[in-house]
């Protein structure tokens, strides 16, 4: 699969500003375009995607500077398969891989694990009616005997982790942003590179407050939507 020009030129720009403060400015256009050895054009281009994403900021006449935080918002959610259920819709799910990689800095934090602690990696499309409509990786802890072979039984990982492990879901917390579509995702899920797209990463806990899950789904922009639903008047 062939990877965009800008597309490399983005990811380097992401390394620049990891861990930078909100509000600092960045190069100039001209400045990166030789610190890259590419066009400005594709340095606009570049740029263009990580204001889309508020990853950076552009103030006309000043320059371009590193986004503030966006603001959160934490509201109950139920998931996939429950959500089109509710509506007549028919979810399924393409297993691509199921794989142990270590745990990373971010994982081990979300996962209460040390860092490179072997984690369960459950790599899937959602789809709907046969249509994919999401890319989902899946990070689960602990020892998991034939997980794929599990999985594949079952189809559902949370009913996977429930009947074959005794882990069940008691909490989950989903914080929802938008982002555009990388090459891998837009190759995946058959749609142009930028497309908009809803991003949600879930941690999970267990009766006992233990993290069991960490899932990272993107959504296509263009076929789903959320709909959130609370009570405004009080309980007796």
């Amino acid at each position: 699969m062939r990877v965009p020009k800008y597309y490399r030129v983005k990811e380097d720009l992401q390394a620049l500003i990891d861990g930078a403060p909100p509000g600092m400015a960045i190069p100039t256009e001209r400045d990166l375009a030789e610190r890259f050895s590419t066009s400005r054009t594709t340095v606009r281009q570049a740029i263009a995607e990580l204001v889309a994403e508020g990853r950076l900021e552009r103030t006309q006449g000043r320059g371009t500077f590193v986004g503030r935080p966006k603001l959160l918002q934490i509201r109950p959610l139920t998931s996939f398969s429950q959500d089109l259920e509710a509506e007549g819709r028919r979810p399924g799910s393409i297993v691509l891989s199921v794989t142990q990689i270590p745990a990373d800095a971010d994982l081990a934090s979300h996962l209460d694990v040390a860092p490179g602690a072997i984690l369960h990696r459950v790599d899937r499309l959602r789809t709907v009616a046969g249509e994919p409509i999401a890319h989902e990786i899946a990070h689960v802890p602990g020892p998991l005997t034939d997980l794929e072979g599990e999985l594949a039984r079952r189809g559902s990982l949370c009913a996977t982790l429930a009947e074959a492990y005794g882990r069940r879901l008691a909490q989950v917390e989903d914080i929802i942003e938008t982002a555009l579509a990388d090459p891998l995702e837009a190759d995946l899920l058959g749609v142009e590179v930028g497309l908009p797209m809803l991003l949600i990463h879930r941690t999970a806990w267990d009766e006992t407050g233990r993290p069991i899950e960490r899932t990272r789904s993107v959504f296509r922009g263009d076929r789903f939507r959320f709909i959130a639903r609370h009570d405004v008047a009080p309980r007796p």
